[in-house]
């Protein structure tokens, strides 16, 4: 029943948030789910639970590893809150108006979708029913959309539009894959959208369906993912979001889309058809780099450049998925170091922000004279997400190159590192600007200095992405060997 458990008690504490009246209290509940959900994440990722309701919920590896990065980005995503609610207006006056059941203030339904947000991508992460997967990422979109526009701003209102409108028209698409994947099903075979069951006709499927049905989840799934050309909700949305929502977007919700796709090629490389799937994905993979790298270089958002960094990683991912072999392990571990470095950068520029009242690289001047502990971990987050040694991005990279050249794909693999020098030089650039100078003189943490709610969770963060750097452990290890081994389709 651990699998149950794991996946209602998001829903149940989201529901619960509504009925109590104090602040403080909900955001107490928030920290004490994070907390739970992360010791049943643990248990259920190495414990290997037994499937549920006849294989509906069942947790792989793969599915292992992205549920233990959610849910690691969330109980530090759950800290922050804690300061950086407690420092915003939400205007609670009426939390409690007579006679009202149930309070409908902005930090409650901020946190009651947080707790939604979680739960969807817990069901995302927990299941081998395609179908169930499906409906998970979708409620993803509703859950987080008003996160997005908890500002009440009229940019925020407009990015949580385009995150609706482009995201709701990939899981149609996705939608429209998964029919296609369940008729591709070998002649008289029983369609089934259960992933053994598919992994299990693949070889008797029919190519041509099986084709469709790829390009189809590539393009649907791939949009929520941040692929590029498909990525145009994600610099509005994660740049207007909270920073912890922003942490969660980037560092926990692209995963889960990246987890639907990787189910699909899973199917086809059983299918024998892994020739038609790795173009594809090499393809996107360096188209997602280079406009990443073109939109990166002369970036004055500094939460914008977070963002873009973002549909770059995700070309990473995707390109390590096209290669195979060794690469599918570099592909795991990227996939982790890059959500803790990446969570850990939003979180820092929500410090940066609240100090500096804007978004300008060229006016948040002297962040480490201002904010010693967030200016140094600024610049340490970015060496990090740049792939410096001796963070874990360093040795990701580092292994799907030499995949590249193993393979004899030399042109591939200078592409690869020229666009990973122009990002380099494009972040490097409105980092360091940022980093160095004198702060204006209104500028300052405060009289107790910086908050530790908001420098206590990137600092564990940071801790995280050397320590995969430097010496992963060896049950984590083994867990991303699995989950490469599956994501490689074998």
């Amino acid at each position: 029943m651990l699998l149950a458990i794991l996946v209602i008690l998001p829903f149940v504490l989201g529901g619960a948030v509504f009925f109590i009246r104090s602040c403080p209290v909900r955001r107490g509940l928030l920290l004490t789910g994070a907390g739970a959900h992360l010791i049943l994440s643990v248990a259920a990722v190495f414990g290997h639970p037994a499937p549920l309701f006849g294989g509906l919920l069942c947790l792989d590896a793969l599915g292992g590893l992205f549920l233990l990065l959610t849910s690691v980005l969330f109980a530090a995503a759950s800290v922050y809150a804690l300061g950086y609610l407690a420092r915003e207006d939400p205007d609670e006056r009426r939390d409690f108006q007579e006679g009202a059941f149930f309070s409908n203030a902005p930090q409650t339904v901020f946190i009651a979708c947080l707790f939604f947000f979680l739960g969807s991508m817990t069901v995302v992460t927990a299941t081998h029913h395609l179908g169930l997967l499906w409906v998970g990422i979708e409620a993803t979109t509703l859950a987080s959309a008003p996160l997005i526009y908890f500002h009440r701003h009229h940019r925020s209102l407009e990015a949580t539009w385009k995150y609706l409108v482009i995201c709701s028209v990939g899981i149609a698409l996705a939608l429209i894959g998964n029919i296609l994947l369940a008729a591709s099903s070998g002649p008289g075979g029983e369609a089934s959208l259960y992933l053994d069951d598919l992994l299990a006709h693949a070889p008797s499927m029919n190519p041509m369906w099986f084709k469709a049905a790829f390009v189809f989840l590539i393009v649907g799934y791939g949009t929520k993912m941040g692929l590029a050309p498909l990525h145009t909700w994600l610099p509005d949305a994660h740049s207007e979001s909270p920073s912890l929502v922003s942490a969660l977007l980037s560092g926990a919700l692209l995963n889960c889309a990246f987890l639907g796709i990787l189910r699909g090629h899973q199917i086809g490389v059983a299918a024998g058809l892994s020739d038609f799937c790795s173009p594809v994905f090499v393809a996107l993979g360096l188209f997602s780099m280079a406009v990443a790298a073109a939109f990166i270089i002369g970036q004055g958002d500094f939460k914008r450049i977070l963002a873009y960094s973002s549909v770059e990683h995700m070309g990473i991912l995707s390109l390590a998925v096209g290669l195979g072999g060794a690469a599918a392990f570099g592909g795991m571990l990227h996939a982790a170091a890059h959500s803790v470095t990446k969570a850990m950068l939003f979180l820092l520029a929500g410090n940066i922000l609240a100090a500096f009242h804007t978004k300008s690289s060229h006016d948040a001047r002297g962040v480490i004279r201002a904010l010693p502990v967030t200016g140094v971990l600024w610049v340490a987050g970015f060496l990090a997400i740049t792939g410096s040694p001796p963070f874990g991005i360093f040795v990701s990279e580092l292994t799907i190159l030499k995949a590249a050249l193993d393979a004899g794909g030399y042109v591939l693999a200078a592409a690869y590192l020229g666009l990973l020098g122009l990002i380099f030089c494009g972040m490097a650039v409105p980092v360091l600007r940022m980093a160095q100078g004198r702060p204006t003189p209104h500028i300052a943490p405060g009289p107790r200095g910086e908050d530790p709610f908001s420098v206590a969770p990137p600092l564990v963060l940071a801790g995280l992405s050397a320590l995969l750097g430097l010496y992963p452990p060896p049950f984590f290890q083994d867990l991303l060997h699995r989950a490469a081994i599956l994501a490689a389709g074998l």
